[in-house]
């Protein structure tokens, strides 16, 4: 048995040095994927595949999204060991400071109030709509089922606090900004960036979460000057794990689940 592991091993190893990007970009790529199954109060998931998932499985959906993350995380796991895990007391302050910004920016509903007004002018309020969030209460919706309920809570927060911080960071910093540095992007040095690196940190985010660009803009842009600052890429997934877990926090207490 120890024999074929350990030649399984050398040959996964083998592969992340020959094929650098897996590290960096298949964790996010599962994760999005899988994503795109994920039902909205508002409509059903999967249309794109010709399914038509109902807001109940929502927990069932979100939950394999989370196990298939998980499984290729692990399997990239050496690509993310090869960077020395340091982490800095300002990426706390950072993810401290962050969520309080998130929040009080998400709750002025910009987008809403001036963007779309705006893009219904070209027909393109539609791209702000496909930032909206699931919004699923456990709590609610599987209030006769209190084990349940608080099993997928646990397992939201494993997604929010840990899974999407570290593929989010490590696709942003490890990949992204250096691939817009040099066409040997996996040997340049994390903290190095230059104009467009700064800029796309910043802009890519924002088109990811669409029906949040101003917090997305400021929170980001908050993380990009810590990496810029520490060198250090653990450092960025520790401020978003912290942003991340006192915003769920936030949610559950309150109950504006619409920011998760």
């Amino acid at each position: 048995m120890g024999l074929p592991t350990t030649r399984l091993c050398v040959q996964r190893r083998a592969l992340l040095e020959k094929h650098p990007w897996l590290t960096f970009l298949l964790p996010l790529l599962v994760f999005m994927l899988v994503g795109t199954l994920e039902p909205t109060p508002d409509a059903v998931g999967g249309k794109a595949v010709g399914l038509a998932i109902p807001y109940a499985c929502y927990p069932l959906v979100y939950t394999v999204k989370i196990a298939l993350t998980v499984a290729a995380i692990f399997f990239v796991l050496p690509g993310y060991l090869a960077f020395a895990l340091r982490i800095r007391p300002m990426a706390l302050v950072v993810g401290v400071l962050g969520v309080v910004a998130w929040i009080e920016l998400c709750h002025l509903d910009l987008e809403q109030r001036f963007l779309v007004p705006l893009l219904k002018w070209v027909w393109l309020d539609w791209l702000v709509d496909l930032g909206t969030r699931s919004g699923y209460d456990p709590l609610e919706h599987l209030a006769g089922r209190p084990v349940c309920a608080w099993g997928f809570l646990v397992i939201r927060f494993l997604g929010l606090a840990a899974v999407v911080p570290l593929i989010e960071e490590f696709f942003l910093r490890g990949f992204l900004m250096r691939f817009v540095v040099g066409s040997r992007w996996w040997e340049i040095p994390m903290g190095k960036a230059n104009g467009w690196a700064i800029v796309l940190a910043t802009l890519v985010p924002m088109a990811m979460h669409p029906a949040e660009l101003l917090a997305a803009a400021v929170w980001f842009s908050m993380v990009t000057w810590l990496y810029l600052k520490t060198q250090n890429i653990w450092d960025c997934v520790t401020a978003h794990a912290v942003t991340n877990l006192l915003l769920g926090v936030y949610v559950v207490t309150t109950g504006h689940w619409q920011l998760m």
